[in-house]
């Protein structure tokens, strides 16, 4: 596989986006495409798809779960790796989300400047 670069963020809160896309882009060096819901990025992903998604599991209008279904649908989209990034931290909670296709989960709040040796790390396990 080759080396991340491009990273799709799909979270619905503005203050966890941009915290997101500055640890990303600055500490990480990745290039961000950043949607506001599940909805949005459906409505105008790009033909190029990125080589990993992060996504946020509570979401209005389309959560998570149905924005990675829509997702799986669409050729260009049907294998990248899809990280859900949730609040939820039970261990029930962490299954279904596996159960239902996530590479990984990463728990909110999560540290800024871990984030990309995290996305790296995940991106070197599956490689």
């Amino acid at each position: 596989m080759s080396e991340l670069r491009r990273i799709m963020h799909i979270e619905d809160d503005p203050d966890i986006r941009e915290i997101t896309r500055m640890s990303l882009e600055l500490v990480g060096g990745f290039d961000v495409i950043q949607f506001a819901g599940g909805d949005i990025a459906l409505e105008n992903l790009p033909d190029d798809a990125p080589d990993m998604i992060l996504l946020d599991v509570m979401m209005p209008v389309m959560d998570g779960i149905e924005t990675y279904a829509r997702l799986r649908e669409i050729d260009a989209y049907k294998d990248v790796p899809i990280i859900y990034v949730t609040a939820k931290t039970s261990k029930s909670d962490f299954k279904h989300l596996k159960e239902n296709g996530a590479l990984d989960v990463i728990i909110k709040p999560f540290e800024p400047m871990e984030l990309p040796d995290q996305l790296r790390t995940i991106w070197a396990s599956i490689a």
